[in-house]
């Protein structure tokens, strides 16, 4: 098991090391670093004055080294100012020089400022991962056990009229994208003029105009059941059925193996044959499917944190996007490489633990 981990985690460090500069290299070509010099100084300057910009904030050298700046495996650049001063990558406005550091990158836990919002980098998206951290958490709380339940109910009886009523519903709830699912349900639940809200308020049933709020700003600070409930039902209903539709099929195998007839024909109680026979060996496969989910609410949270305006890890990841900040860009690339490598190891593993003739081999 130790040589296993330590030989996934080489491959790890090599996958991280390809898949962050391939960002780095598309976030700094020269179309990029332009719109960023125009952005920084002025939108009107010539052509000269953005390769002077460029080549005074370090951005003219090759891009292996500053790639290599960038992890602080290399010296930071500096470079003298007519004024006589020395600025650098690693020195700080109104710093002496003499006292700074050669190398300040992700190795020195230095990631960069971000250029739209003038903060640090890590600050923007502990920020932003924290209050995501919250959706990815009751997302998960209310997907893994209905999908699960859903899927072993219909798995267990294959061909009856329960599993092709739970299938359609799982079916239909994969096949709706989040942008469609949200608007449908703030049509619904959070529209003043539109759908059951305004029912219910005629009715006497609630207090104010909407059952829910249609934007989950206000959970930043307080979350509440009518707040959050609109986005947590957005990003579950996709995964509710993706994972169902695995459970049922894995269940639907299990129920057909040998061991299952056997413990049928000696009189075991089927409930019992569920618990203790079918549910571990059915639930190897949406193991590795469930830890799967982590990197997809990580980066599938752009467009449900973007239409509940929640100002979480995708709505910072818009935000970079869409202002070129190559630097928070590069930040949030290496937040999401890490959560699918890792969730990836963790999956491995789980599945080793589950499996035993994967560990006993």
């Amino acid at each position: 098991m130790l040589y296993f981990i330590l030989r996934r985690f080489g491959v790890m460090l090599l996958t991280a090391l390809a898949l962050t500069f391939i960002v780095f290299y598309l976030t700094n070509l020269p179309p990029n670093l332009e719109k960023l010099a125009k952005s920084e100084a002025s939108a009107r300057m010539t052509d000269e004055d953005v390769a002077s910009w460029i080549e005074k904030n370090g951005y003219a050298t090759p891009v292996l080294r500053r790639y290599g700046e960038w992890l602080g495996v290399m010296p930071g650049w500096t470079m003298l100012q007519e004024d006589g001063t020395t600025r650098g990558r690693c020195i700080a406005v109104g710093s002496d020089p003499a006292a700074a550091p050669r190398f300040c990158g992700l190795v020195q836990g230095t990631w960069g400022k971000s250029t739209v919002f003038k903060e640090p980098v890590q600050k923007i998206l502990g920020r932003g991962l924290s209050q995501t951290a919250w959706l990815m958490l009751a997302v998960m709380l209310v997907m893994v056990p209905t999908s699960l339940l859903l899927g072993v109910l219909s798995g267990m009886r294959e061909g009856s009229k329960l599993d092709r009523v739970l299938s359609t519903i799982a079916i239909a709830s994969t096949a709706t994208p989040e942008y469609v699912s949200g608007v449908i349900l703030v049509a619904l639940f959070a529209s003043a003029t539109a759908g059951l809200s305004p029912i219910l308020a005629d009715w006497g049933w609630i207090s104010g105009k909407t059952l829910f709020q249609g934007t989950a700003t206000s959970a930043m600070d307080d979350i509440t059941f009518w707040n959050f409930a609109l986005p947590v039902a957005t990003i579950a209903l996709y995964g509710i059925g993706y994972i169902a539709r695995m459970t049922r099929a894995s269940m639907t195998e299990v129920m057909t193996q040998q061991y299952i007839r056997t413990a049928r024909l000696k009189g075991v109680a089927f409930r019992d044959v569920i618990l203790r026979h079918a549910l571990r060996n059915a639930l190897i496969a949406p193991f590795t499917v469930i830890m799967l989910q982590f990197p997809w609410l990580l980066n599938g949270v752009v467009i449900v944190e973007t239409l509940f305006n929640y100002k979480g890890f995708g709505w910072t990841l818009v935000q970079a996007a869409g202002n070129n900040d190559i630097e928070l860009l590069l930040g949030c690339s290496v937040v999401a490489v890490l959560v699918v490598l890792v969730t990836q190891l963790m999956s491995d593993i789980g599945y080793v633990f589950l499996n035993p003739r994967i560990r006993l081999s």
